[in-house]
């Protein structure tokens, strides 16, 4: 049977585009190449696509541009030389992180080239990127959220430090509603941090969002499925900084400590396992998703919900599920296979209406 074109597609035009280089090189790695051609896929940061032939990670640096058409019953890559037939796509792993990749965008994208692609549909990815709609729904659901409040640029100077302080306590934290990796989070000690950090959010978005510090254990929960997800065992991070933060993340060395599973009790465990996947399904998610809560003490809140979490050698979600008994190609070639069942699923809906005689 012919290998599936696998096309994984990375970079972006988001301030993520380099986590989102190293989730690539994880996937393209640990993806079963008995079963898959991968096919690396960089977008650029001014939007171009382009195709490296040989894996982008081995030294070679020979790149060709090219471009996604529908073709026959799904899409091809045309490659913008012409010198090349073009290739078909059978699936897109997009491991873009953060805007235009993460917010149903590019999801958009697929279903009118009508491929198969891993991850939540646009509505899942579009309503987990906003974090402000996502409280709002899992607060409709009933699920433990901490306390929050927003603003836009147009209504920033209407929310002041004064009632902000009065609602949520200090310290607080505020953060850009439609971004991940903690880009552009600030903690709020005082009046002045509170302008100073509003003013950097608003670089990254329209809108912001404060949220109440919960002084409690980071704990995470990865979910894999459609109609009938699970949840893996859950993990914690242990910050040695004063948040996590995108440079413990992603810069410093030593600054977090993962550990998984967790140090918690079965209860626990349990309650977190069951409130991923009951968030997982509140916000329309699909295919997967990393699910973040604080606990403190006994008390579970949800922080926020990843659609496209990190693939990187040291990211959670993988880390988690190997600690459920399934490793990263297993997982990959799942997440592949649950992109191909939905799609076969939205296939099957009909796209013809006749009237009634």
């Amino acid at each position: 049977m012919r290998k599936m074109n696998l096309v994984v597609l990375y970079g972006g035009r988001s301030t993520e585009h380099e986590v989102s280089i190293v989730s690539a090189e994880f996937v393209l790695r640990e993806a079963d190449k008995t079963l898959f051609n991968p096919l690396p896929v960089k977008i650029e940061k001014d939007g171009r696509w382009k195709l490296t032939l040989k894996n982008p990670f081995s030294g070679s640096k020979k790149t060709v541009e090219v471009f996604p058409v529908p073709h026959k019953k799904g899409a091809a890559l045309y490659f913008f030389d012409g010198t090349r037939k073009p290739l078909k796509i059978d699936a897109v792993f997009p491991v873009l992180h953060g805007p235009l990749g993460e917010d149903g965008t590019v999801q958009g994208l697929f279903r009118i080239l009508n491929v198969p692609y891993v991850g939540s549909g646009v509505l899942g990815s579009s309503i987990s990127m906003d974090k402000e709609a996502s409280k709002k729904l899992l607060e409709q659901s009933r699920l433990p959220v901490c306390k929050y409040l927003s603003s836009n640029k147009i209504a920033k100077n209407k929310l002041s430090f004064e009632q902000a302080k009065k609602e949520l306590g200090l310290p607080m934290f505020v953060k850009p509603s439609n971004a991940g990796s903690s880009v552009g989070v600030g903690k709020i000690k005082n009046r002045k941090d509170f302008i100073v950090k509003t003013r950097e959010v608003f670089k990254y978005g329209e809108k912001a969002i404060y949220e109440e510090y919960v002084r409690g254990r980071e704990i995470e929960c990865a979910v894999l499925g459609n109609e009938n997800a699970v949840a893996s065992v859950p993990g914690e991070i242990i910050v040695r900084t004063e948040f996590y933060s995108y440079e413990a993340k992603y810069i410093l060395k030593n600054a977090a400590k993962i550990i998984y599973p967790a140090d918690i009790s079965p209860a626990i465990s349990k309650k977190i396992r069951v409130l991923a996947v009951k968030a997982f399904e509140a916000l329309y998610c699909e295919g997967m998703a990393r699910v973040d809560f604080f606990l403190k003490e006994e008390k579970i809140y949800i922080n926020e919900v990843n659609t496209i979490p990190g693939f990187t050698s040291i990211s959670m979600y993988p880390k988690l599920w190997e600690a459920s008994g399934i490793k990263p190609t297993e997982l990959i070639t799942r997440l592949i296979e649950l992109a191909c069942q939905r799609h076969k699923k939205e296939n099957s809906v009909l796209t013809e209406f006749k009237a009634a005689k």
